[in-house]
């Protein structure tokens, strides 16, 4: 079973229009405890604030939240760059920042941006090249120089900053599996949960992949998206007919994101060879019981997340009580949950 304690976090707007009250959660997020923020990213509408841009003014005026892009466009963001840009978010913060990486979903707006259109196969392809190439430009060491089939760098310094952790929106198998080689996280689609045939179909890859590649799967965690409504009464059917949760009490989400924790419910794998490591990854050794992600923190105290870390640390969030709400976003990162709830 896994020992990781449960994360609280929430997901904010990039409207332009909702700048101000983006803000203020954010801001109130960081005030009352909560350990994460989460924004989309979306470069190709205008009236969408840039991802990194927010997340800079985010992490800039708080102090112990850490904040997610959910998921980076991988393809508006050559490899290089995005390295910089969230290793350098990392060094001002004291290592609050996860990275999300997606190959790309809406290729008809990427387009527009004058990006190349790649094929399924092309685009997958970048991304495991991509995450393979970010983890080798953080960190310290020696130049990098990099030949792959869509990133080549020569003789690159590596940033001092570690590269956070990374979780990816995977969604077929070939993409799946490159999960499972190169990331640390994995957020299924759809709304799909521990129920879902989604998880039941998509997770055996990631796991049998990460063990082909010497990993321990239980070091890639599941984050799920569970929307729904907290009520003030628990609720007769928090399931409707089709076993897509629709919410209830505070007890019975409590009751049902117990009853899922996939440290449970996660099929057995074969164990993970004794002295075998994913490439490149650093041991920052085991937690232990109350740690919260990178110990004692970053400078200043703050949370730092590393790629063995970003699942650890607890914080309660108490949420406004008797008031009928809906949750906009929720996610279970194995034992991590980031649930947003916004008044009905």
């Amino acid at each position: 079973m896994s020992s990781h304690k449960p994360v609280f976090g929430t997901g904010i707007s990039t409207a332009v229009a909702d700048i101000g009250e983006s803000l203020r959660l954010a801001a109130q997020a960081d005030r009352q405890g909560l350990d994460l923020v989460t924004v989309s990213d979306h470069p190709y509408y205008a009236a969408r604030l840039d991802a990194y841009a927010q997340v800079g003014v985010v992490l800039g005026r708080t102090e112990r939240v850490s904040a997610l892009v959910s998921v980076s466009n991988l393809p508006s963001r050559p490899a290089p760059m995005l390295a910089r840009t969230v290793t350098s978010l990392s060094a001002l913060t004291g290592g609050r920042l996860v990275l999300g990486m997606g190959a790309g979903g809406l290729w008809d707006e990427i387009a527009r941006l004058g990006v190349e259109r790649l094929g399924p196969g092309a685009a997958v392809r970048a991304f495991e090249e991509a995450v393979t190439l970010i983890r080798l430009l953080g960190g310290g060491g020696e130049p990098v120089t990099f030949e792959g089939e869509f990133y080549q760098v020569h003789g690159l310094e590596p940033a001092a900053a570690e590269v956070p952790p990374v979780w990816t929106g995977s969604v077929g198998p070939k993409s799946l599996a490159a999960t499972g080689r190169v990331a640390d996280g994995w957020i299924p689609g759809h709304a799909a949960d521990w129920l879902s045939p989604r998880y039941r179909d998509s997770r055996p890859v990631i796991d049998e992949a990460a063990l082909s590649a010497g990993r321990d799967p239980a070091d890639i965690v599941t984050v799920y998206n569970l929307p729904g409504v907290v009520t003030a009464a628990p609720v007769a059917a928090p399931r409707d007919a089709d076993g897509v949760w629709r919410g209830g009490s505070v007890a019975q989400w409590v009751e049902e994101l117990d009853r899922g924790r996939p440290g449970v419910r996660r099929p057995r794998v074969r164990a993970l060879p004794r002295g075998r490591r994913h490439p490149g990854r650093r041991d920052t050794g085991p937690l232990g019981p109350g740690d919260r992600p990178g110990g004692a923190g970053g400078r200043h105290g703050r949370p730092h997340l590393t790629s063995r870390q970003a699942s650890s640390g607890i914080r309660h969030h108490g949420g406004r009580h008797g008031r009928r709400a809906r949750c906009r976003r929720s996610r279970l990162v194995d034992d991590v949950l980031v649930l947003a709830v916004a008044p009905e």
